[in-house]
C-alpha cells in the first residue's frame, strides 16, 4: 500500500518591506495592502501631530482619518521634492487645523454662574435689532442661545446635539445673554 503524503501547507510570510518608492507606486495603483502599509508607517507620528493641534482624542482621530483619505486621493500630486513623511505631515496638519476651525468654540463656566439670570431691562426691543445682535454672538454662544431661548430645547438636549456638557451649555447661554445685554445697551 502506497501512502500519499499530504502536500505541506504554504506558510504565510509577510511581504518583504517595500522601499518608499515602491510603496508610493503601489499606493498610486490603489493597492490596498500598500495603502495599509503606508498608513501603518506614519499613523502614530501623524496622530501625535493631530492631537497636539486639536487637543481632543476624538477630534484628532477624525482629523487623522480624514487626512489619510486626502493623502490617498492626492498622492498623485506628490512630486518628491521632500520626503513622503514630510508631505503627509503637511496634509495631516492642514486637515487637523481645518477640523479645529469647524468646531464650535465653547467656554466652560463654573455652574454657580451659569444659573444666574441676566437683567434685560424694561425697554421693548426692535426684533430686527435683536436679530442682528444675536448674529454678532460667537458661534458657540449663538448656537446655544438659539437652541435654548428661541427653539425651546433643554440644556440636556443641547448638550447632546452639540456634543458638549450640560454645564458648558449653561455657561454658553449665560455668556450669550451677557454679551447680548452689552450689545443692546446702545439701543436702550
Amino acid at each position: 500500500m502506497i501512502r500519499k503524503l499530504a502536500a505541506p501547507k504554504p506558510t504565510l510570510t509577510p511581504p518583504a518591506r517595500m522601499t518608499e518608492a515602491e510603496l508610493l507606486e503601489a499606493c498610486r495603483r490603489h493597492d490596498r495592502r500598500a495603502q495599509k502599509e503606508l498608513y501603518d508607517r506614519y499613523n502614530r507620528a501623524m496622530y501625535t501631530a493631530c492631537y497636539r493641534i486639536c487637543g481632543d482624542f476624538d477630534l484628532a482621530n477624525d482629523a487623522l482619518q480624514e487626512g489619510f483619505l486626502k493623502v490617498f486621493q492626492k498622492l498623485h500630486t506628490f512630486r518628491g521634492e521632500s520626503t513622503v513623511g514630510a508631505w503627509i505631515k503637511v496634509v495631516i496638519v492642514r486637515t487637523a487645523l481645518n477640523r479645529l476651525r469647524r468646531q464650535p468654540k465653547y467656554e466652560e463656566l463654573p455652574l454657580h454662574h451659569a444659573d444666574e439670570q441676566v437683567d434685560w431691562g424694561s425697554t421693548a426691543l426692535d426684533v430686527e435689532y435683536l436679530e442682528r445682535a444675536i448674529q454678532q454672538l460667537p458661534d458657540g454662544y449663538r448656537a446655544v442661545f438659539v437652541l435654548v431661548e428661541v427653539e425651546g430645547y433643554k440644556h440636556k438636549e443641547v448638550a447632546e446635539l452639540l456634543g458638549i456638557t450640560v454645564g458648558t451649555s449653561k455657561s454658553q447661554l449665560f455668556y450669550a445673554k451677557k454679551k447680548l445685554r452689552d450689545y443692546l445697551k446702545a439701543y436702550v
